[in-house]
């Protein structure tokens, strides 16, 4: 037998490792320990010797049988089909497909070993096929080395993990395969030291393979051969036991009845069976050690959970052998898995131990072990993982009661109130066991008694002490649900809870204290609930399951006990329990379970008429609203037309509707009595009877006594004195509400008249006037009533009664005013967008402790919930959420939810109206920083942070998706820029607007816009901007800068393609020699298409952004002809100039001297630019020399750190060159660290004080740091701007000799030139070692002749 996981020192398969098999070895026996006697051959393991080979089978490897292939039979015309596509097909018997195959072993074993190795190749999904010459010649690492590298795993997926019906099959059928095989060949095949110890060292070798599917496919196969392989051991075990039973009994015969024969027999075959388990031993040892050790820690959770399912398998099934804690650490160990799978497939391993009895003397050691982690798994994130930990607990439980101690079992008693089913079944039964399952003796003989001796009556005791011990009260539902399924005997015995709480307690037994039976009655209400529904209470279930015809049966049969035996009871227990509001309450619900045909046919009238007295008692003692409503459900239940007792309840509802309507009309009359002060027994005698007319119209129609008049004239009152009592102005707006309601009901389902329309619109119109005027009270009570009564009207008579084909109700749609809008909005910002501490409840008398927080939290996210109704039902104005959306990040804990779900539904409704009422959100709130901190404040301060963090909040609930948010995210970006530019400053244009930090804040949502779309923007803010704002480089500038440059990031590489759709069309023709911008961006789908996705961007052949200025359509260069345009064309087409920045055309002479003047300028620049460029050159130097490609970043910045960085090196304020629409950079940039960020540089268009590096660079050469920025004043005439940029040229060219220019972006010159000038750009490439030599080759003369570069 196998006594532990160890290697036997005679065993060679392991070489060089204890837990790995050598692939080179391939179980060579190289001392030729494993040589067998007797069995007529000597071969090494794993692989023949050449001579073997040759002379395998049937001489010479010829397949076995005229009618065969490989084995197998020909059929249906297949020939030479593989065993991996037999076991696939899955139409053939495996008895018969592995018979077969042994018949094919039989003939010649290679060709069947060679496709039992295919067979697992093919299994793992791999395309290669192992040939015969490789297995003749090659180690098994050789050849799955060679399988590796023909396996395909583009998809991912192997037969294992494929889905659908016919790869589940076939994994069932691979298991089964192995299975099979095993039992077919244990009798002679698997000892023969070839068949095994080639498979065994083959599944080995590839479940150390780094292809998933190799290892995943031969972990499996490996552990279902070890359980085979177990199996096998098992019988030789019992084999082995039988035959020294016989052996032991034929000795102990005497010397005349002894058969020395059979004794000899029984020797050899006892020999024979302890060498073949020996053999069994060792191949069981390789795979424990070279397979599962390793693989049950693999890092795919699925190969894991196969290690552990099948140990359990070989430790149930061969226990002697495994059940022992050298095999049962592996197990206890995994239970930490980080997986859920894992963990789960470790407790259904233990159950199955823990389940047999006879094996818990092995399993002490390992509980005491590892019990504190299995109950820590009762609470496992993973809910399958809590119930199997629990169902183990059980099993413990059931072992041994001593285990568990009393911690251990409360930790799993509370989790019979778990919303997860399951789980709380799995601890209601555990709670059964342990605290309900064990019977004295004494009980046998009172098993036939009823009522109060039942033995189920210290059973209900017990329950009722565990609920009341648990201190959860409100849950007795989950409690009865937990134990539902293992305890409904009990919990069904209602005439013993019945009796419990009528009858006497007997001699010597200690009677129930009032909570006791509160909670008795609780929980038989619970379980009638229970049995008469079907279904788990609220929260435990997805929704009424259909019955099944049993259940449906049992569900009739329960109702009919219950009627039976309440009917009768129930009165009795109302009369004895009818002062204490609690328990009336419970019991006043039972007869909504009741089949109130039973009153007719079991005669039980009388019963009846007995719960209609006690209910009017009830009725007339108590003033609870929670009792008073219980009797109007009650008569409401008992009031079915249907049944013959509707006449009987009716009758005494009337009546006693009559006496209440009479009473208050007279006790009111007397209340309001002029020049008297009503004292407090009139108040009360008033207000009780209010409540009880109002409970009892909330379920029936009232309308017949008129309660509207007096109802009005009491809150009229009210109104003009002042000094109307809370509770009656309260219950006197809800009972109003009722009558409106309950005549809405009666106008929509009969057929109404035009007058009853009128009045009902009357009666409702003057109704939201008096709570109109209750929202400004003095009492919370009052105006939080009012309010909630008031959305609730606003909502079903707005425009939404008329759907469904109730056109009829037009005259009685009802839209709020601005008035009453804005005092429903002040009553949210007052009573619900408050402190905790600010919340004052001592009007009502609660103390200030958690459970009455918690109240308070949710009374205020119902009062936010129904406003935030009326938006998005559209009653009222969507702009007044944005003093809702405000609060989202102060209040996110606890009204985030609400909030957040108002905005879906909103852009829902109206994208771009919810984009308008977002960014005003973010202007109040501004606004209010504004007021707070005055326009001087610092933008790093917490409040402005807190601004900027709820805008990308904000950003966030756009998704993804740009196209559907395209036009509000352009919406927004309009209103936002209209606001920051809004007030202009008094100090003057020098001074930035008064607002302009709320770019900074807009700046959040620019990610949102398209790449198109943020040239549209872009345009529309230059709009506001003066040429001055573009020069100022000061500090209070910068929101202005970062909103730009966040405009332009992730544009396109060739900034001017995107300039304008007009100006794109002239780019110029190359010359064929030059070689493209190894930068060049791809065109987008979008753009080839002409951007046919983007509507509202492509009317009438231009672009329109719906709110904005017009703006080109944009196109690339490269898809374009060339097309010659007007100066006046490209450059008016592109940008419409504000007015008061265009200058008149100058004469010659004046061209000429302001030609010289800039020519100088951009000498003296120049010189100065470099001068201060190259300490920040210099840092990146070093960099650059350990890498050899050229590296060109986006230094695009968006932060005003990375501004003040460059500003601090830079000098720009002698610069008289206006940078206004391009740039062409010619510097190197230090080499990223990220090479994700190594992309083609995106130029600045507007920011002089922003240069952009860029490299350049040939294919092998990076230029050095000597070069300066060309900018473009395209405000000047058109012959000086052609005149200013031939002279910067110079300059630049004289660096590197006459007439070389050295230009970073060549590409950005050519769509300059042809953009702005509207001339063409030849290029002349020249090689002069690892430099490209460009030259200006054309002359423009128009408006003036100039010299050529």
């Amino acid at each position: 037998m196998i006594a532990a996981p160890e290697i036997p020192t005679d065993f060679t398969l392991l070489q060089e490792s204890e837990t790995h098999f050598s692939s080179d070895t391939d179980f060579e026996d190289i001392e030729g320990k494993n040589q067998k006697q007797g069995k007529g051959k000597t071969c090494k393991k794993g692989k023949k010797g050449p001579a073997e080979k040759g002379k395998s089978g049937n001489g010479g490897g010829k397949p076995g049988g005229p009618n065969r292939m490989n084995g197998h039979h020909q059929q249906n015309g297949v020939e030479n089909m593989m065993l991996f596509e037999v076991v696939k097909m899955g139409k053939s018997a495996m008895q018969s497909v592995v018979d077969d195959w042994i018949e094919s072993y039989k003939h010649d074993r290679d060709i069947a070993l060679l496709d039992l190795i295919n067979f697992f190749i093919q299994c793992s999904g791999c395309k290669g096929v192992v040939t015969a010459e490789m297995f003749r010649h090659m180690q098994n690492s050789e050849i799955i080395r060679k399988m590796t590298e023909e396996f395909d795993e583009d998809s991912g997926d192997y037969p294992l993990t494929m889905a659908g019906p016919q790869w589940k099959k076939f994994k069932s059928s691979f298991c089964e395969f192995i299975g099979v095989l095993v039992r077919q060949c244990q009798y002679s095949i698997i000892y023969d030291e070839y068949m095994m110890d080639t498979v065994i060292s083959l599944l080995t070798g590839l479940s150390d393979s780094q292809v998933r599917a190799f290892r995943h496919t031969s972990t499996l196969a490996a552990m279902k051969l070890m359980t085979a392989l177990v199996n096998v051991a098992l019988n030789l075990s019992i084999n082995m036991d039988n035959t020294q039973r016989q052996y032991e009994a034929e000795r102990n015969k005497i010397i005349g009845k002894r058969a020395n024969d059979r004794l000899e027999l029984l020797l050899q075959k006892r020999k024979e069976l302890q060498e073949n388990q020996d053999e069994i031993e060792n191949m069981m040892n390789a795979i424990f050690k070279g397979v599962f050790v390793h693989r049950y820690r693999d890092a795919i959770a699925e190969i894991r959970a196969i290690c552990i399912e099948e140990i359990g398998i070989w430790m149930k099934m061969y226990s002697d052998a495994f059940l022992n804690d050298s095999y049962l650490k592996y197990v206890g160990w995994t239970m930490h898995d980080k997986q859920g799978e894992v963990r789960l497939k470790c407790l259904t391993a233990l159950q199955g131990l823990y389940y047999n009895k006879e094996l818990n003397s092995k399993l002490e050691l390992f509980t005491s072990r590892f019990k504190d982690r299995i109950v820590s798994m009762t609470l496992d994130k993973e809910y399958d993982v809590a119930v199997q930990a629990i169902k183990l607990l059980t099993l413990v439980l059931q072992s041994s009661e001593e285990v568990l101690t009393a911690e251990d079992c409360e930790n799993v008693y509370h989790l019979v109130y778990s919303a997860h089913r399951p789980v709380a079944v799995a601890a209601g039964e555990f709670l059964y066991k342990k605290l309900f399952s064990r019977r004295d003796p004494e009980d046998d003989g009172i098993l036939k008694r009823r009522g109060r001796q039942s033995p189920n009556a210290n059973l209900v005791k017990t329950l009722v002490f565990f609920f009341l011990e648990s201190e959860l009260h409100e849950h007795a539902a989950y409690l009865v649900d937990s134990m539902w399924d293992c305890a409904t005997d009990l919990l069904k015995d209602w005439e013993c809870m019945n009796s419990l709480l009528l009858e006497e307690p007997l001699n010597g037994e200690e009677p129930l204290t009032d909570r006791q039976e509160s909670a008795l009655i609780e929980i038989m209400l619970c379980t009638i609930r229970q049995a008469a529904e079907c279904h788990p209470p609220v929260g435990r279930g997805t929704g009424k399951r259909v019955l099944t015809a049993k259940e449906k049966k049992t569900q009739l049969d329960d109702r009919t006990k219950i009627t039976e035996l309440f009917a009768v009871a129930l009165p009795q227990l109302l009369a004895k329990y009818s002062v204490d509001a609690e328990k009336v309450t419970n019991l006043l619900q039972l007869p909504q379970y009741f089949d109130l045909e039973i009153y007719t046919t079991g005669r039980l009238e009388k019963h009846l008429d007995a719960l209609l007295r006690q209910i009017r008692d009830i009725v007339e003692k108590h003033t609870d609203i929670d009792v008073l409503e219980a009797c109007s459900k009650t008569y409401h239940a008992l009031c079915n037309e249907e049944f013959t007792i509707f006449n009987r309840v009716d009758i005494a509802r009337s009546q006693l509707i009559d006496e209440l309507a009479d009473k208050f009309n007279r006790l009111l009359e007397d209340f309001l009595q002029e020049g008297e002060e009503p004292d407090e027994d009139d108040a009360y005698q008033v207000l009780s009877t209010l409540k009880r007319i109002t409970a009892f119209h909330n379920a029936h129609d009232l309308s017949r006594w008129d309660l509207f008049g007096c109802n009005y004239k009491l809150l009229k009152t009210g109104i003009e004195n002042g000094d109307m009592p809370e509770q009656i102005v309260i219950h006197a707006l809800q009972c109003t509400h009722y009558v409106i309601l309950w005549q809405l009901a009666k106008v929509t389902e009969s057929s109404s008249t035009k007058e009853d329309l009128l009045r009902l619109k009357k009666q409702m119109r003057v109704f939201c006037q008096i709570c109109q005027h209750y929202l400004t009270n003095v009492n919370t009570a009052v105006k939080e009533q009012a309010f909630t009564i008031l959305c609730d009207v606003l909502m079903i008579f707005s425009h939404q009664i008329m759907t469904g084909g109730r056109d009829m109700l037009e005259p009685l749609v009802y839209t709020p005013d601005s008035s009453l809008q804005s005092e429903l909005l002040s009553f949210i910002l007052d009573h619900v967008f408050i402190d905790q501490d600010d919340d004052n409840n001592s009007a009502d008398g609660q103390q200030d402790d958690e459970a009455s927080k918690i109240e308070a939290l949710h009374k205020r996210r119902n009062l936010l919930a129904a406003f935030c109704k009326l938006i998005v039902y559209t009653v009222v104005e969507m702009n007044t959420a944005a003093d809702i959306f405000k609060q989202y990040m102060k209040y996110y804990n606890d009204y985030g939810d609400i909030i957040k779900e108002t905005m879906s539904k909103t852009r829902q409704i109206d994208k771009i109206q919810c984009a308008k009422t977002l960014i005003l959100s973010l202007q109040q709130l501004f606004n209010e920083m504004i007021q707070e901190n005055g326009y001087n404040f610092d933008r790093s301060s917490p409040t402005f942070s807190g601004i900027k963090e709820l805008a990308r909040r904000f950003a966030l609930t756009f998704g993804l998706d740009q196209l559907k948010t395209r036009e509000a995210i352009a919406m927004l970006h309009k209103d936002g820029i209209e606001f920051a530019f809004k007030e202009p400053n008094p100090q003057g244009e020098s001074h930035p607007p008064l607002n302009l930090a709320f770019l900074d804040i807009l700046s959040e949502f620019s990610s949102k816009l398209l790449r198109q779309d943020k040239r549209t923007v872009y345009v529309y803010l230059e709009k506001f901007m003066t040429f001055q704002m573009s020069l100022r480089r000061e500090d209070v500038w910068l929101p202005l800068m970062s909103y730009r440059n966040s405009l332009l990031a992730g544009g396109d590489d060739d900034t001017m393609s995107v300039i304008s759709g007009i100006s794109s069309r002239g780019s110029t023709v190359r010359n064929k020699k030059t070689k493209p911008a190894t930068g060049k961006r791809k065109v987008p789908e979008a753009e080839e298409s002409s951007s046919s996705d983007s509507m509202w961007l492509n009317r009438e052949q231009t672009m329109h952004t719906p709110v904005m200025m017009q703006t080109p359509q944009l196109t690339s260069t490269i898809m374009r002809e060339p097309k010659r345009l007007r100066p006046e064309e490209s450059y008016m087409g592109v940008y419409p100039m504000q007015p008061e920045h265009h200058q008149a055309p100058l004469d010659y002479k004046q061209q000429e001297e302001a030609a010289r003047q800039q020519q100088e300028r951009a000498a003296m620049n120049y010189v100065k630019l470099r001068t201060n460029l190259q300490h920040a050159i210099r840092r990146g130097t070093s960099l650059m020399e350990d890498d050899e490609e050229p590296i060109v970043e986006d230094v695009m910045m968006s932060s005003e750190g990375r501004i003040e960085d460059l500003n601090e090196g830079m000098d720009f304020d002698t610069m008289d060159i206006d940078l206004l629409r391009c740039l062409f950079p010619c510097f190197p940039k230090p080499p990223s660290k990220n090479r994700r960020e190594r992309t083609e540089l995106k130029p600045d268009f507007f920011d002089p004080a922003s240069i952009m590096d860029e490299s350049c660079t040939t294919k092998d050469h990076l230029l050095q740091p000597s070069k300066a920025c060309v900018q473009i004043n395209t405000h000047l005439p058109l012959d000086q701007l052609l005149h200013t940029y031939v002279c910067t040229m110079q300059h630049l060219s004289a660096e590197q000799g006459a007439g070389v220019l050295h230009l970073g972006s060549f590409h950005n010159v050519q769509a300059a030139v042809s953009c702005v000038w509207g001339m063409d750009l030849e290029v002349e490439e020249r090689r002069d070692g690892n430099q490209m030599r460009y030259r200006l080759g054309k002359e423009y003369c128009k408006g003036g002749t100039m010299g050529m570069c």
